[in-house]
Parts: structure tokens; sequence; C-alpha cells
């Protein structure tokens, strides 16, 4: 175990803290943490209307008492998710600019614009969709098409396909768009920020107010990367007759997503930010730009397609990234939960116990610095398997109930503080069952706890 972790200091930790310091990993994870607001105060919008329209709703019929006298309520929940879910993409493809223009000491707020702009560049500006005309009946589909009307018959219902232009859709603009406005938004951003470093900018003379002359520096780096983007598009459009946005969500963000979703690859997940962890590195802010990038627009569309459908089944995704804090995390990384109530009942050494007290408090609301380092857990040999093990294994127990249609995904975004079981509750839309799942885990992690917190005593005991 010595040369184990011996090897792993030289040459991991080493490759690993690179990472996590890495100037666009970085920004892509504050990036998303910086649009934390509106995706709570979204998720906020969608788990009011649960209680308050869908619950209430399949327990007593359409149009009962609550509902009804919630209305305006549920309008108002309906108009901040459109403002908050609905522009999502828009939100970080600014954040993620800001955020890469900071970190190389330029002008953050042009970054941000100039990213917004490059990503709605790269959008379709037409509203396509097929208009049901109720009122026409088949049989005078023909006469339509004679009079060069785009008609059509569909489940025996005649529609109109109209095109507009001057519309932006919320494919492009929501949860879905998330791929596409960090790629865009990293790429452009850097754009700028290169040539801004190159000094190939309009220099205005001293006297001008700083803000003036930021902003006319910005007027060619800004003016490049938003071109560079305008012509992909219409060299995408013209050669592969789609725009940026669906051939990355095509050939990129399906494929990638489909692959976060395999019962392996969550495990992996959790398997990694305990390595990390156990060498003293943050292991989930080091893979926050991957776990954020993947499994949050995962989260994200199973909200969307919540509010469209008005059920959890179906959901295109079954894990998202509140799955990990609901099943995985109870007390924090590690499932600490589950050890410090170890501690408290089998622990003979005055040390332990009285971390446990101190880290108790702050345990229940998944903060757990005070275990990891105070009892510590960091490259202590004695709790290396089960810190490896417990969250990995809890994550195969909550992705089986939830593959088997025994729980739906965590689709509303809840804050990472919710004590075991509360949190997977709210995140599933009031599902007991989850909750119930989440302390079956919390649970499993005390079992597999105990028997090191058993072996801790015996080793102070030989000493």
């Amino acid at each position: 175990m010595h040369g184990f972790l011996t090897w792993m200091e030289e040459h991991f930790m080493p490759a690993a803290a690179k990472v996590g310091n890495q100037k666009h990993l970085m920004a892509i994870r504050d990036a998303f943490i910086a649009i934390m607001p509106i995706t709570m105060v979204g998720s906020i919008s969608v788990l009011l209307n649960v209680f308050v329209r869908d619950l209430p709703n399949s327990w007593w019929g359409e149009g009962n008492a609550l509902t009804t006298a919630m209305e305006p309520l549920i309008k108002i929940n309906g108009n901040v998710y459109f403002g908050s879910i609905t522009i999502l993409a828009l939100a970080f493809a600014f954040a993620l600019g800001y955020q890469i223009a900071k970190a190389y000491h330029v002008n953050p707020i042009a970054g941000g614009v100039i990213a917004f702009s490059a990503v709605v560049t790269c959008m379709n500006q037409s509203a396509v969709f097929d208009l049901a005309l109720d009122k026409v009946d088949v049989s005078q589909l023909a006469a339509l098409q004679g009079l060069g009307v785009d008609a059509i018959a569909k489940e025996g219902v005649v529609s109109l396909s109209v095109s507009e232009w001057g519309y932006l859709g919320s494919a492009y603009t929501g949860a879905t768009g998330l791929f596409t406005a960090l790629i865009v938004g990293l790429v452009s951003s850097m754009i700028y920020v290169k040539l801004m470093l190159a000094n190939i900018t309009i220099k205005m003379p001293e006297n001008v107010p700083p803000a003036v002359s930021q902003s006319f520096a910005a007027i060619i780096p800004g003016c490049v990367a938003i071109y560079v983007f305008a012509i992909v598009t219409q060299c995408c459009v013209a050669w592969g007759g789609m725009y940026p946005n669906e051939l990355i969500q095509k050939w990129l963000q399906a494929p990638l997503m489909g692959l976060s979703q395999n019962m392996f690859s969550a495990i992996l997940v959790s398997f990694l930010v305990q390595v990390l962890w156990f060498f003293g590195l943050h292991g989930s802010n080091i893979l926050d730009p991957f776990v954020l990038g993947v499994y949050t627009p995962a989260l994200l569309e199973d909200l969307a397609y919540f509010e469209e459908h008005r059920t959890t089944e179906g959901m295109p995704y079954i894990w998202t990234q509140g799955s990990f804090a609901a099943y995985s995390q109870m007390g924090g990384a590690g499932v600490t939960l589950g050890l410090l109530i170890a501690i408290f009942v089998f622990s003979k050494r005055k040390d332990v116990r009285e971390v446990a007290k101190l880290s108790a408090p702050m345990g229940l609301f998944n903060i757990n610095e005070p275990v990891i380092f105070g009892l510590p857990i960091v490259l202590n040999p004695i709790y290396f398997i089960p810190w490896l093990i417990v969250p990995p294994v809890c994550t195969l127990v909550a992705y089986l109930f939830t593959a088997g249609g025994l729980i739906p995904p965590v689709y509303v975004q809840v804050p990472w503080v919710m004590p075991a079981g509360i949190y997977a509750f709210l995140g599933t839309g009031g599902n007991l069952m989850a909750g119930l799942v989440s302390l079956l885990n919390l649970g499993i992690s005390f079992l597999i706890w105990s028997p090191f917190v058993l072996l801790a005593n015996r080793m102070k005991d030989a000493e």
C-alpha cells in the first residue's frame, strides 16, 4: 500500500492537479456555476407547479379546487420557467465568454457579449412548424395542393407547413443548445482573446475614458470572431443542409449524452471523484467540467420534458447531475454521513469521536471537509477501500432503481445542501420512493463503513 500511495503522489497527483487548474476547464466549470441562479429558479418554478398543479390533478382530477385557485401562481411559474430554463444556452454562452476573457486578463464583458453573439449567429433564424387545420377535411388536400399550398395529411389531420423568419427556437436557446453554446462560446472567446493579446485592436488616445477605449479595442477581435461563425454557419447550411447547432447535436451531443447514460459511466465518475479526493484533490471541482457539461444538460432536458408532457414517464435521460448528489453523496463525497453514523455507533477512539461530533452538524448538510481532512481520510490506508467503493455501490443501486422505472430520474435542480432523502424527494418532483432509495443507500454506506471503523479501533488498541 505504501508503494502504491507513493507512486500515486509522484505521478497521478501532479497530472490531476494540472488538469484541475487548466484555464479552459476552470472557465467552463465557473460558467456553469454562474448560471446556477437561473437554473435554480427555473427548477423551483417547476417544483412549485408539481405541488400545486400536477400532484393535485393526479389525486383529484383536472379542474380541482386547489389547482383552480392556484392558477395565477401556475402562470407566474410558467413565466419564470420561460425566462430561465428556456434561455440557458444564451446565458451560459455569455458566462463562458466572460470567464475565458477574465482568465486571460482582457475585457470580460466584451468576451461575454462576443460569445453570446457568435452562438446566436449559428442558430436557425426561421420557425418551421406544421399548423393543423382542424376544420379542413382530408378530401380537400388535393385541392389545396393544386392551389400551390404546402399542405400535408398526417393521422387524418390536414396541416400547413409554415416557415417564418425572425425566431429563435427554444431547442437552440435552452438546455438542448448547451453543447453548441459551450463549443462556439469557447472558440469565439479564444479568437477574441488571441487577437486582443496580439494587440490587433483599435487604439484610442489616452485621454479617452477607459470604458470607451476598451469597447473600441474589442471591435476588431469581436468582428473577426463573429464573422468566423457566420461563415461557418453558411458553409454548414450550404454543404450539409443543417445549422451548426443541429450538426453538433446530432454528431457530438447525442453520442456523448448517450455514453453518459451507461451504468458503467455513472459508476466510473463516482469512482474517479473518490480517487482524486483520497489524494487531497477536490475531485468534484476537477471533474465538474465533464459532469456539468454532460449531466447538467441531461437534467435540464428532463426538466423541459416534464414541463412539456407533465409526466416523468419516457424522460430521455436516466442519470443526471442531481442523481449523484441525491444517491451517492449524502453527507458529501464518500457518503461520509454513513461514516459518521458508524463512528457514533462503533468507534471507541476518543479522537475520532471528537472529530465526528464537530463534523456531524455540517455533515447533515453535505459539508464534509472536516471529516476528510480532520479524521483524516486523505491518504489514510484504513479508509481507502470503503472510501473508493461506497459511492459506486450507491450509484449502482440508485441507477438500477431508476432504470427499472421504480423511481423517476432526478430532473429538478435542488440546492446541494439539502439533507439525505429530502434532496432525492425534491429532485424527483416529490417522489417518496426516491427519498427512501436515498436513505437505503445511506444504510448501505453505514454497513460498508462499519467494519473499517471497527478496524480503526483495533489498530488503536495495538498501538
